[in-house]
């Protein structure tokens, strides 16, 4: 009787149950080889199961908090464009917008991008969009066709999301997990469109929502004319940009183990 497992590695050590430590022996089997036992079979499905699960990724990151301040700003902005507060609906606009510049620079040069990161960022723009495309729409300030053209196209998107989330999460696939955002299974890279049609649409309803605020018509500027014309470039890309995600390679990209830091 020798063992047949030597000492685990440091690494195997912190993953095996105390149990499991324990040196493993049997007999020799007829070639003097060590015989491979049910249990030895057991401990190694044990070990490959536990090393393929994702590791937990630090969330609490100074650009992933001002993102979910932006995401929070969505509902609050909406609710003051419905009462009629232009001006303070416009700053806090213009807070989110600021908020979508700066943690990302944030990410890069101090090296704070997250898988989460990737998620969140345009879940806000897309939550800010909604929000205020629906209020400005209420409000009669842009034309429903453009709005549910806009509406439409993200929940699409977010139903995708939510497909791509749950094919990629490893087992076993339960709620808790689902909705753990430090459990990182799949990535998003926007598509070269996709950001030039969020700064349009950006573009459109900060014009939009200026007007407003000032309390009148800006002549050429206002809806009659160059604002009117910009819910047809916006429409064109909002269509053009929902398809980059189709023929795009790596859109959207499904993580394994070894990818996740």
């Amino acid at each position: 009787m020798i063992s047949a497992i030597r000492p685990l590695g440091t690494c195997s050590r912190r993953l095996l149950p105390q149990y499991f430590r324990l040196r493993l022996t049997t007999p020799f089997s007829t070639a003097g080889q060590p015989r491979m036992t049910e249990a030895h079979r057991a401990l190694g499905l044990w070990i490959s199961y536990k090393t393929s699960l994702p590791a937990h990724e630090n969330i609490y990151t100074i650009p992933n908090i001002l993102t979910f301040s932006r995401l929070i700003a969505a509902p609050v902005i909406g609710y003051l464009i419905l009462h009629e507060q232009h001006l303070a609906a416009l700053g806090l606009f213009i807070y989110a917008g600021a908020t979508d510049l700066i943690d990302g620079w944030i990410a890069r040069k101090w090296n704070l991008q997250t898988v989460v990161g990737t998620v969140i960022d345009p879940m806000a723009d897309k939550t800010l969009m909604t929000v205020l495309t629906v209020s400005l729409a209420m409000q009669g300030a842009i034309p429903l066709p453009l709005a549910i053209l806009i509406l439409g196209r993200d929940i699409l998107l977010s139903l995708a999301a939510v497909y791509y989330r749950y094919i990629s999460l490893l087992p076993p696939k339960t709620l808790a997990r689902y909705w753990d955002f430090s459990l990182p299974s799949a990535e998003v890279h926007p598509t070269g469109i996709s950001k030039v049609n969020t700064a349009l649409q950006l573009g459109l309803i900060g014009w939009t929502m200026g007007t407003m605020a000032i309390g009148g018509d800006l002549g050429w500027w206002g809806p009659e004319g160059a604002l009117k014309a910009m819910w047809y470039i916006v429409g064109t890309t909002t269509v053009w940009s929902g398809a980059s995600y189709i023929y795009t390679k790596d859109a959207v990209k499904i993580l394994t183990s070894r990818k996740v830091k």
